[in-house]
């Protein structure tokens, strides 16, 4: 069963959809090499003079899902690719740390989630690392490593119910 935490973030002014979501990019947290909260992205991409969190979703260390940015609103995670994405943040820095089972099992009932209410089949093209549209090490090579493993279980939790 899929369960999201509200988190009921205050945003700034924000660039509706205008497109269908095609694509899912796949983040990490980076430095710290810790749990991170949506909260704390939140406070952070402020800090920076952003409208708030730029991903739609944040999966915690221990599998809880959090609300970041709403879907119907453009994220700020993948310059470029931006509009008609969903961008989903693992806390952590995967590149140090290798993603929790809770992490692996929450991410891919979510990506199944995201995928089958917009119509999405979760492949290579559709469900992408953030390095996959940009150079950039994101998510991680210990997460970019199970991607194939998050679309398989994405897709059977799609035919077997989440």
């Amino acid at each position: 069963m899929l369960n999201i935490k509200e988190t009921n973030l205050k945003f700034g002014a924000m660039n509706r959809q205008h497109e269908r979501i095609t694509r899912v990019v796949i983040h990490h947290v980076g430095d710290p090499p810790r749990d991170v909260s949506a909260e704390e992205i939140h406070r952070w991409h402020k800090e920076n003079d952003w409208a708030g969190i730029g991903y739609h979703y944040v999966v915690r260390t221990d599998g809880t899902i959090e609300r970041g940015r709403p879907e119907e609103y453009v994220g700020a995670h993948a310059q470029g690719f931006n509009t008609g994405s969903i961008g989903v943040n693992f806390a952590g820095n995967m590149d140090k740390m290798e993603p929790t089972p809770a992490q692996i099992e929450s991410g891919a009932i979510l990506l199944a989630d995201i995928c089958t209410r917009h119509g999405i089949t979760p492949t290579p093209s559709t469900v992408v690392g953030h390095r996959d549209l940009m150079a950039t090490s994101c998510p991680g090579k210990n997460l970019y490593d199970i991607l194939q493993t998050l679309r398989g279980k994405a897709i059977w939790y799609q035919q077997n119910g989440y």
